[in-house]
């Protein structure tokens, strides 16, 4: 029971760690998706740093004093808690995210998640050290059901009823019950281990024969790869091309896992012949998603098939592992192989494929590297499969190649880095009334200009003048005295620059953008930026660590459209960030949100901060006009801090408190509680 109750605890903390600390990172770098995806770099990176520390320490040290090794680092490990991000490594809004990234998560959890990664390989050789003749691989099993547990239970259990700093005195507490149990096993080995020979794990494979050949071991890493591969390649596919709607960044994780879990489990729930079959269907479906935009929105589609794609893909590789694994005196360096093709897989998608693709080709990729595995396996089936195994991974190919054609169809420039992929889209003949360019990030428009002289200096899409930040901007200027001197803007977001078609030679406009490569794309393509005559001011980093640190702007308007896609930098829209941007305002300022969005309710979040804070709060629906192609359905949240700053603004409806909404802070907040359930 002592060994069960380790493996379980230590492994329901190393997942549950992984959401954790990346909420408590995500603010300081832009709310992206990429933060996720650059967490799992680093998860899978110490996982293979604490899979290697368990195949070394064990040939290097012996039975008897690795494990006495392995209480000290524990003991030490207490001394990095509680796992609490360190201001001192918050960014000043500029840096490079990735390294950033990586060196604050090794500063906070590395020294923890080391110790907690190389507990199931090392246990499970203890085990199978003391317990000889019995099976240790069902310690793996184990070890990822409680990891599964861990995901599913952070989203429904614990982020919704705790603060971010509760989460990490309550890990971290769990975390030293975990030494305990950890050291005390430890110890109990050693001590078992004085009568027995000084041999380790290690030197009894030796005795009992080589290592697998090269090639056993080469696959071994490449159907590891393939899967973590995938895992990334689908989670980017479905938040960055469909929606980054909650969960799902930890579904494709909770299904990957469980691929693990019935593999490993010993009880034959891969079988080659039943999956061959299956394998086939959903490489067909993933592979026609990819190029078929008839579904590119439809949640339900794309989540469904690339979903159970990834699982039975996962479980085709997976399961061949288990076919292939060697005798538990082995155990160790089998883990450690699977942990270098979990690394290498985490690092193509990661930082390989945003400098090599100007667009998410990593999914097709995958794909392909699957198929090629999968050949040996049809094979083995049914030799005549063989050559459709090949033709099949020849469409892959011919699949992925198609999409790069797809994804450059009418762009005058495609361009990738770690916040996304931008492109830059033109419609109709240059020179005609309705030549229009617009920028779009993933599935999601950032702004269209029409470049006739007739329409170029007229906002479009979420600013026309009868949305809720066009009405705001009027109502500044009417109460602007006959000596007008021009009001002041600010923007959170840069998009195409429609701000700067309010913005007059006597205004002032201050936009704040946290991807450089937004404003390289909006001067080069665009011309709202250019044409303005007003003093225009781009500030480039994360908008509130930059105003945290900015004197009063005193600004008549200050407007936040930073919510990329459909996903928040929540940040951004809890009780601390709505103070910092209130006091940037004048006396009678307006702050306006824009909140449209397909699968969140946002009003009510900002409704109980008004409440808190005693501000004034508005609601402007702007429905989209059929005989209007400039206007887009946009929905706006005024806040004042006294109702007369909304003057003579039309169309708009108070803002409501809706009951059981959350209050919002940066410790605490939570996506379920706003998600739309029918849209």
């Amino acid at each position: 029971m002592h060994f069960y109750l380790t493996v379980a605890l230590s492994a329901f903390l190393l997942f549950l760690v992984q959401p954790l600390i990346a909420k408590q990172i995500l603010p300081w770098f832009g709310g992206s998706s990429a933060v996720w995806t650059t967490c799992m770099l680093f998860f899978q990176a110490a996982l293979l740093l604490g899979y290697a520390y368990a195949d070394v320490t064990p040939r290097a040290l012996g039975p008897k004093r690795q494990p006495l090794l392995h209480i000290a680092l524990a003991l030490a490990c207490l001394l990095v808690l509680p796992i609490i991000a360190p201001d001192a490594l918050k960014p000043q809004g500029a840096e490079e995210p990735i390294t950033r990234i990586l060196l604050l998560l090794s500063v906070t959890i590395g020294l923890p998640y080391l110790l907690l990664s190389t507990t199931s390989p090392l246990i499970q050789s203890y085990f199978a050290r003391l317990n000889p003749g019995r099976d240790p691989y069902r310690l793996f099993a184990l070890s990822n059901a409680a990891s599964l547990i861990a995901l599913v239970a952070y989203p429904l259990a614990i982020e919704p009823f705790t603060g971010t700093r509760e989460q990490a005195i309550g890990w971290s507490i769990l975390f030293a019950i975990y030494v305990i149990l950890l050291a005390t096993l430890a110890w109990r080995v050693s001590r078992r281990s004085e009568s027995a020979p000084e041999t380790s794990v290690g030197m009894q494979s030796a005795a009992s024969g080589a290592l697998p050949p090269l090639t056993t071991q080469l696959r071994w890493i490449a159907l590891s790869a393939a899967g973590s591969m995938l895992l990334l390649a689908v989670s980017n596919h479905i938040t960055q091309n469909v929606a980054s709607v909650p969960l799902l960044w930890v579904l494709p994780l909770v299904l990957y896992l469980l691929s693990f879990i019935l593999t490993f489990d010993g009880q034959g729930w891969y079988r080659r012949q039943y999956y061959v079959g299956p394998f086939i269907v959903v490489l067909i479906g993933m592979c026609y998603l990819l190029v078929d935009k008839t579904y590119q929105f439809d949640l339900v589609v794309q989540t469904s098939v690339f979903c159970v794609g990834l699982f039975v893909v996962c479980m085709v590789c997976h399961g061949e592992l288990v076919l292939a694994k060697p005798e538990p005196s082995q155990l160790t360096r089998f883990y450690l192989l699977i942990s270098v093709g979990g690394a290498l897989g985490a690092l193509v998608v990661s930082v390989g494929a945003p400098l090599f693709f100007p667009t998410f080709l990593e999914t097709s990729l995958a794909l392909f590297v699957a198929t090629l595995l999968f050949v040996p396996v049809a094979t083995q089936t049914q030799p005549l499969l063989k050559w459709f195994a090949v033709a099949l991974a020849v469409g892959v190919a011919g699949t992925g190649a198609y999409f790069w054609k797809l994804e450059h169809n009418n762009s005058l420039e495609v361009t990738r880095n770690f916040y996304g992929v931008l492109k830059i889209k033109e419609y109709d003949d240059r020179g005609s009334d309705n030549h229009l360019v617009r920028m779009v990030h993933g599935a999601i428009l950032h702004g269209e200009q029409y470049t006739h002289d007739t329409w170029r200096r007229e906002p479009t899409t979420y600013y026309t003048p009868t949305s809720g930040f066009g009405r705001s901007v009027n109502q500044k200027r009417i109460e602007a005295p006959l000596s007008y001197s021009g009001i002041r803007i600010g923007m959170i977001g840069l998009g195409v620059g429609t701000v700067a078609a309010y913005c007059r030679e006597v205004d002032t406009c201050r936009i704040y953008e946290i991807n450089a490569e937004v404003e390289r794309l909006a001067r080069k393509h665009f011309t709202y930026l250019s044409d303005s005559k007003a003093k225009m001011d781009i500030v480039i980093g994360d908008a509130r660590l930059s105003l945290e640190r900015e004197a009063n702007n005193q600004f008549n308007v200050l407007a936040v459209d930073a919510f990329s896609g459909d996903s928040i930098p929540m940040h951004l829209i809890t009780d601390e960030a709505v103070r910092v941007f209130m006091g940037q305002l004048a006396s009678n300022g307006i702050l306006a949100y824009h909140v449209s969005n397909r699968f969140l309710n946002l009003p009510p979040v900002l409704a109980e901060i008004a409440a808190r804070e005693k501000l004034a709060g508005l609601v402007v629906e702007d429905p989209s006009q059929s005989n209007n192609a400039l206007h887009s359905t946009s929905t706006w949240v005024l806040l004042a801090k006294d109702a007369s700053a909304f003057g003579k603004i039309e169309g708009g409806t108070p803002l409501e408190r809706v009951p059981g909404t959350p209050f919002w802070t940066d410790d605490f907040n939570n996506l379920l509680s706003v998600l739309k359930w029918k849209h």
